[in-house]
């Protein structure tokens, strides 16, 4: 992931767990940066438009930060999932945080759509088939499985 995507994103964590402004020792600590580091790139996304940054006292995302930040964000989520859920991976969020960036957000739900999940949210074996005594086709419930962008 870029250095400008990890930094919203982080900005959008942090800021959706605590009130804005969003303190660089904050976003510091999610990324195991220094604060300095931080700060020069929070003035990086200050002078895009992404950020208003007030020294001494954080940042907030702006309209369009927040915008970047929650496609960003959604990705992250879809690849965290994907990772956990099908690769079992241990450290699935930081893999997630490297690529949420480096993929567009059509790939990110692709990955999703492939999950062995069904409409309760509950694994199901990959072979398709729900563990129960009937042999019936179950490749037509992986449609209507759900999802990190499920509603229901």
């Amino acid at each position: 992931m870029s250095g400008r995507a990890r930094y919203l994103l982080a900005m959008y964590v942090v800021e959706s767990r605590e009130d804005a402004p969003v303190s660089s020792g904050e976003v510091a600590a999610l990324l195991d940066r220094s604060p300095a580091a931080v700060t020069e790139a929070l003035g990086r996304l200050d002078d895009a438009g992404l950020v208003e940054l007030e020294p001494y006292e954080g940042a907030t995302l702006t309209e369009a930060g927040r915008d970047a930040a929650s496609e960003l964000h959604e990705s992250y989520v879809r690849l965290s999932w994907f990772f956990r859920s099908v690769l079992d991976l241990d450290d699935h969020e930081a893999e997630a945080m490297e690529l949420a960036g480096a993929v567009s957000p059509d790939v990110a739900a692709r990955l999703t759509d492939t999950l062995p999940y069904d409409d309760t949210d509950q694994a199901r074996p990959l072979d398709g088939r729900d563990g129960s005594d009937d042999d019936t086709d179950q490749a037509g419930a992986l449609d209507d499985r759900g999802g990190p962008d499920d509603d229901s």
